[in-house]
């Protein structure tokens, strides 16, 4: 467990008052977003940074409206999210962008990285890990609709008790994001295939 940590400060959000702390490592910056006093097996979310959709808006993915979810979730229940410094799966910014033109030539996000020489998923856990062993927690229910950031938490040493899905509608613009996911990824979308394409044929995206 090699980072540097901030002393604590208070977040007012639209969510609620929470408490943040920073912490710093080879990886990158990561915040723990803390609201009210931790409990046993308090509700966690793991989420990466995605600039495009939790700053910009972006429709391509479904992140953003997982980050909101999440903290509303959190501000009535308690919990943390930890906002971990791992853009596009790890990849970094620059190369998701890459990753987004090569999609928009008709590649997927699985076929995108792996053209760019990166594994479907490039990140890990064990920072998440760290940085809940330095909170004191040892056990969480996982917010999470993808079974490797369980397999990865419960290799740091970390037990997931629960895990609670994180229900997004589709859009036009991310169904095929989303089937991806679902297909390739192993992620434990509450959503048949079958209505995925029926939203496909009736949303309609606007510019």
């Amino acid at each position: 467990m090699s980072f540097q940590k901030s002393p604590s400060a208070h977040l007012p959000t639209a969510y609620g008052l929470f408490r943040v702390i920073a912490y710093k490592d080879q990886q990158g910056e990561h915040l723990a977003v803390i609201k009210g006093k931790l409990k046993e097996n308090p509700l966690v979310r793991i989420h990466s940074q995605c600039l495009t959709s939790d700053a910009l808006k972006s429709l391509r993915c479904d992140c953003g409206e997982q980050l909101d979810q999440s903290l509303k979730m959190i501000g009535k229940e308690g919990g943390i999210l930890l906002y971990l410094q791992q853009e596009g799966r790890g990849i970094g910014l620059f190369n998701k962008i890459l990753s987004y033109h090569h999609q928009d030539q008709g590649m997927d996000t699985v076929e995108a990285n792996h053209k760019l020489g990166f594994k479907d998923d490039d990140r890990e856990y064990s920072i998440a890990a760290d940085i809940l062993k330095d909170l004191g927690i040892k056990s969480i229910k996982l917010l999470t609709n993808n079974p490797r950031k369980i397999d990865g938490l419960e290799k740091a040493g970390i037990t997931v008790v629960e895990r609670v899905p994180l229900l997004i509608i589709p859009n036009k613009a991310n169904v095929n994001y989303l089937l991806v996911k679902k297909k390739k990824l192993g992620h434990q979308l509450e959503i048949s295939e079958n209505k995925i394409n029926k939203i496909k044929k009736l949303i309609l995206y606007k510019n």
